[in-house]
């Protein structure tokens, strides 16, 4: 009887087993590394070792029914597919960090070309950091000169030698945690004999540039299963550099320290979502994502906007039912930690009380937890609870965000809705610095300019075709889900359904959301053409991604396996040698010009202020100009180059009063408010001229006094008083009462604030 129940049980499993390998496909071997097709000498061979097995299992005799050389070849197959897995590792890491680091090099070779780093004197050095984001380095430089690192850190806590009349805590102000940890590790480290201070400083900067691109092309191997993408990821992102970073413009910004961070939060995030990965890696995915979550929230403060975006396109996987319920709560810990400490570390900053991230959070968790059986049901109950849904968290969302505003002692929230509904034509102000922060360029809409580059590098074509593919697919895959179909995890090539994947339906949504942004602020495409490039190259380096086509084509002259790993090479091989073909010389050439970045005037007024001016004189003056009086001689200044404070940009426009047309009196009045003691008037805005003349800061500066009229769609400009910047010039009374001018060039006029008005006529 034992006997005979073994020999049923095997012929059971044996008839499944047939069955099973009858509805496979017969090339489904190839997808896992085997050249054998289904049904040949081997699996009779597996037949009869299973067989021996079990009846060995059953009797423990008969052990010369046990065919050992199949199990021998069986370990050995699995042995030698694990070496290859493992060599195919070793050598896409070393790609990775390959490109990351000759990315580095890169960069410093063409900054030091750019701007005669190397031959410069430290301050023409300190001059090239522009767009006034040369403060940041000043703080930097600040910590080096300080006795200790306490000490350091304490006075920025309790700065008062920045702004004029203002104590401000700088560490929270302008997020100086990059400045701190850079200044900490050349401090302790033995390398003050090797590496002089802004070498190290922009060396730091370039490297989280190598990782920035080590983590784009990780994401992208992780997306498509080949290293390949990675490669050519990478070649995107260097050939559209101008739309990718703007490490080239100024180095010390704040988003090209965290962007680094933020690319490395979304590659723990692609490899967290995936399915097919041990607990282990899920484990590792999960602690990277966290510490890179609260380090990119610690050095910019425009991050939590960003994760914002991101936490709806997490928000829209979740209510879709497309990433499992547990890790949707392991995502949201990681958000609601990372916000606590940053809180804690920013010293209590009220800006991330009031966040939408928060908010959106406190409205998924409370939906979440009454609506508990939200994805159970037929279709149209599904899509009702759906509706029902959305509108609880965002009506949530909103109700604590107004509650949370009301008690914050100071919110720009209301700033912010005016000016949004400036920038969509809801509303028209003549307030100075709203309309100053929309003729900003990155607030305002990209030229064709863009769109025709990426075009030009191939990059914007194939998008469309992937983003087409995948957003089709990903549709399918929502329509299953609200129809009670349960969630694919062991999905195979053959299936050919790239939305089942949720990784690749979370970079569906986060490219379509940024990019919807991008089209409306010109700044953010430095948030979206980066991942355009590594969503590109995961799309034409994807066989799931072809297999997908040809599954809804139907195709069967060839068949679609095949024909999608042939695709899958092919493609991105023709690709990236066009791309050798015609941007390899480009970029190498912008290596070997050298055009030379000098300023002398900025250099001559420079030296006269570190020279003649005493050292607690307080200058007036546009931001960038001051951000580079306060890098270069320590002088406090009215105002710094951050717009986003607002009662900063409101000292901004009492500083560009001084290109208005507005009397000696009223000049002397603000600038004797701010303590003032010495002002620098630039000519190229006194004598700016511009095709939008409604974006030259003295015309903003009409139209917000008050002094500009419209006439057939022109401005014209009219005051009792002339235009300051021109008058005071003249050296005639009143002008001559109130300020006496201590120093000119071509570029800079400097005029002294009296302390005692001496009246001549």
């Amino acid at each position: 009887m034992t006997e005979l129940r073994c020999r049923k049980t095997e012929t059971l499993e044996g008839d499944k087993e047939e069955e099973e390998r009858q509805n496979e496909p017969a090339l489904h071997s190839e997808r896992d590394g085997l050249s054998v097709p289904s049904g040949g000498a081997d699996d009779s061979l597996q037949q009869k070792d299973e067989g021996g097995e079990k009846e060995d299992d059953c009797h423990k005799q008969d052990a010369s029914n046990t065919p050992s050389a199949p199990v021998k070849r069986s370990k050995s197959s699995s042995t030698s597919g694990f070496i290859q897995r493992l060599v195919r590792v070793f050598f896409g890491c070393l790609a990775a960090v390959a490109c990351g680091m000759l990315y580095a090099v890169y960069l410093s070779t063409y900054h030091d070309r750019k701007f005669w780093f190397s031959t410069r004197q430290e301050l023409e050095r300190e001059i090239t950091f522009q767009a006034g984001s040369g403060l940041y380095y000043y703080y930097y430089k600040h910590m080096l000169a300080a006795p200790s690192f306490e000490r350091g850190f304490y006075e920025l806590t309790i700065d008062n030698k920045t702004v004029s009349g203002q104590t401000i805590n700088a560490v929270e102000r302008l997020f100086l945690y990059p400045e701190l940890i850079t200044s900490f590790i050349y401090r302790a480290t033995d390398i003050q004999d090797l590496v002089e201070p802004i070498y190290f400083y922009i060396g730091a900067v370039f490297g989280l540039q190598a990782v920035y691109v080590t983590a784009l092309f990780v994401c992208s191997w992780v997306l498509s299963g080949t290293w390949v993408s990675g490669m050519l990821t990478v070649a995107w992102f260097v050939i559209n550099r101008p739309d990718t970073t703007r490490v080239d413009h100024a180095i010390p910004l704040r988003d090209n320290w965290a962007l680094p961070y933020f690319s490395c939060q979304v590659t723990a995030l692609t490899g967290f979502l995936s399915n097919n990965i041990s607990s282990a890696t899920e484990m590792f995915c999960y602690l990277a994502m966290s510490a890179t979550t609260f380090t990119f929230l610690l050095v910019w403060e425009h991050s939590h906007y960003v994760l914002f975006i991101q936490g709806l396109c997490l928000f829209l996987l979740d209510s879709f039912d497309l990433v499992p319920s547990r890790k949707m709560a392991d995502i949201h810990k990681v958000y609601l930690s990372s916000l606590f400490l940053a809180y804690l570390f920013q010293f209590q900053n009220p800006a991330l009380l009031s966040s939408p991230l928060l908010s959106l959070l406190i409205g998924s968790v409370l939906a979440r937890y009454f609506q508990q059986k939200m994805k159970m049901g037929p279709l149209v109950a599904r899509v009702m609870k759906l509706f029902l849904h959305f509108h609880l968290v965002f009506t949530t969302a909103i109700t604590f965000s107004y509650l949370v505003k009301k008690l914050l002692p100071a919110s720009e929230g209301d700033f912010i809705i005016k000016f949004l509904e400036v920038k969509f034509g809801l509303n028209t102000t003549a307030d100075f610095v709203t309309n100053f922060l929309l003729c900003q360029e990155s607030f305002q809409t990209p030229g064709q300019d863009l769109f025709l580059r990426l075009t030009q590098a191939s990059v914007l074509p194939f998008y469309f075709l992937v983003l087409s593919i995948c957003l089709l697919s990903t549709l399918q895959t929502i329509y299953r889900r609200l129809s009670g179909q349960p969630i694919k995890t062991n999905l195979r090539l053959e299936d050919g359904q790239i939305g089942e994947q949720p990784e690749v339906v979370y970079h569906v949504f986060h490219t379509l959301f940024f990019g919807g942004l991008a089209l409306l602020f010109d700044g953010l495409k430095f948030l979206w053409t980066p991942y355009v490039c590594m969503f590109t190259a995961f799309g034409v380096c994807s066989p799931e991604l072809w297999m997908t086509v040809f599954k809804w084509l139907k195709l069967k002259s060839i068949h679609p396996v095949v024909l999608s790993l042939i695709l899958s090479t092919a493609v991105p091989t023709i690709i990236g040698f066009s791309l050798w073909r015609e941007y390899c010389p480009r970029v190498l050439a912008e290596l070997s010009d050298l055009p030379e970045f000098y300023d002398p005037d900025t250099i001559e007024l420079i030296s006269w202020i570190k020279s003649q001016a005493p050292v607690a004189a307080v200058f007036a003056g546009s931001p960038q100009m001051l951000g580079k009086v306060k890098l270069c001689s320590g002088s406090a200044v009215t105002s710094l180059p951050l717009y986003s404070d607002i009662n900063l940009l409101r000292r901004t426009e009492d500083n560009y009063q001084i290109y208005a047309m507005r009397s000696a009196e009223d000049i002397y009045k603000i600038l004797t408010s701010q303590k003032t003691n010495y002002v620098i008037i630039e000519d190229s805005i006194c004598n700016e001229l511009s095709l939008n003349k409604g974006c030259r800061i003295k015309d903003l500066l009409d139209i917000s006094n008050g002094h500009a009229v419209y006439d057939k769609g022109e401005i014209y400009s009219f005051s009792k008083h002339g235009r300051f910047c021109h008058e005071i010039k003249m050296n005639y009374s009143p002008y001559t009462n109130y300020f006496t001018r201590v120093f000119w060039n071509r570029s800079y006029h400097v005029y002294k604030v009296n302390s005692v008005i001496s009246f001549q006529y």
